[in-house]
């Protein structure tokens, strides 16, 4: 990253009524309907079995420097999941156990990096804490910056500006503008109704009618022998 420092006090946090439209969706029929582009990449993955929910509070860090990630942690509020744009850097971990422990008492919904973490058996264990990570390494991070806190960043090939609503399970994590929401929302919502039904077909008649995967493969010409 530049040499940028720069840390932005207050952000604009949707109410919690509209985050919480997105409570029981999973991220996948999120997706869907958002183009199927949505979703950071694959890299960052879940680091336990808790779900992701939150507005997004954002930090930049140099590659294996967390120094504004403390900082970040004492600006946040309930509700806030922070993410961190480590560069994708493999080398140092970012945060651990005590970081990650001071933010779930700070009320801090979720921690998510591209970039490192340590102490992964204890964060595997927190049942109500979701954090994500690309990988794992004992080596601690630096303290120098600079970086940036509530600026826009790029984690996971996705761009996130502070107080977007962030969604995350076991399939990896979403991010969706404000303005968005109430459409995502329905529409999710309906999907979910409409694979309820397939799954109960499937289910109850031993069938999955899909008629366009015939029509597919007769419009691109494919030879049947």
């Amino acid at each position: 990253m530049s040499g940028e420092c720069m840390i932005k006090r207050s952000i604009t946090r949707v109410s919690k009524e509209l985050v919480n439209l997105f409570k029981d969706i999973p991220v996948s029929i999120i997706d869907d309907c958002m183009g199927r582009v949505a979703a950071m990449h694959a890299r960052i993955r879940p680091m336990n079995k808790a779900r992701l929910l939150g507005t997004a509070f954002t930090v930049r860090v140099p590659d294996g420097d967390n120094l504004m990630l403390h900082k970040a942690m004492d600006m946040a509020q309930p509700g806030d999941v922070i993410l961190i744009d480590a560069g994708g850097y493999y080398n140092r971990s970012i945060f651990g156990e005590i970081m990650t422990t001071y933010c779930k008492q700070r009320g801090i919904t979720g921690l998510v990096v591209d970039g490192c973490i340590r102490d992964v058996q204890a964060i595997a264990e927190m049942e109500d804490f979701p954090v994500y990570a690309i990988g794992i390494t004992p080596n601690g991070p630096f303290k120098n910056g600079p970086g940036t806190i509530n600026a826009t960043i790029n984690i996971g090939g996705i761009m996130v500006h502070p107080g977007d609503i962030v969604v995350g399970d076991a399939d990896g994590v979403v991010v969706i503008t404000p303005d968005e929401a109430e459409i995502i929302a329905q529409a999710a919502h309906e999907l979910m109704k409409k694979e309820h039904a397939i799954l109960q077909t499937i289910v109850d008649q031993k069938e999955y009618p899909r008629p366009w995967v015939d029509q597919k493969i007769d419009q691109i010409g494919c030879v049947l022998d």
